[in-house]
């Protein structure tokens, strides 16, 4: 038993030490688009207007951090889980040089952060998360600001 404690008070120290050796900032980046809600639709699948299970589906077109040039475009789907309040969100960001993809909440009234759950390309390696936040009040464009490592 003894044996068993110090191998996993080793390994823990080497882990330890690895996280660290890590140089700061070494493959981090930020990505901080602007994404039109164009096409946003929601369709009613349960009990009539609003309610948890209602789908919202979406393919929009996303520009840089100015919201001047289009630079991407983006897929994907939300499922309603508290009416009024929240959807659980679904969707891949399509850039010149590879995917993102995302999982996470999306709240009617605040800000939220999904969590990049990996991609293609030049993102591949990428894990991390996106800010999401209301770029304008009228709900039609959104700030997505991605933090990414690897």
């Amino acid at each position: 038993m003894r044996h068993v404690l110090l191998l996993i008070a080793a390994a823990a120290l080497l882990a330890a030490g690895s996280l660290r050796a890590s140089p700061a900032g070494k493959g981090k980046k930020t990505i901080h688009v602007v994404e039109h809600a164009d096409s946003d639709t929601v369709t009613d699948t349960g009990a009539a207007g609003d309610s948890a299970g209602d789908l919202l589906t979406f393919a929009n077109d996303v520009f840089d951090e100015a919201d001047a040039t289009k630079v991407a475009t983006d897929n994907g789907f939300c499922i309603r889980t508290v009416a009024g309040q929240a959807w659980e969100c679904f969707w891949t960001i399509f850039l010149a040089e590879g995917q993102i993809t995302v999982e996470g909440p999306f709240y009617d009234a605040q800000d939220s952060t999904l969590a990049v759950t990996g991609g293609t390309g030049a993102y591949r390696k990428a894990r991390g998360w996106m800010e999401l936040k209301a770029h304008n009040p009228q709900g039609t464009a959104f700030d997505f600001v991605y933090h990414l490592a690897g």
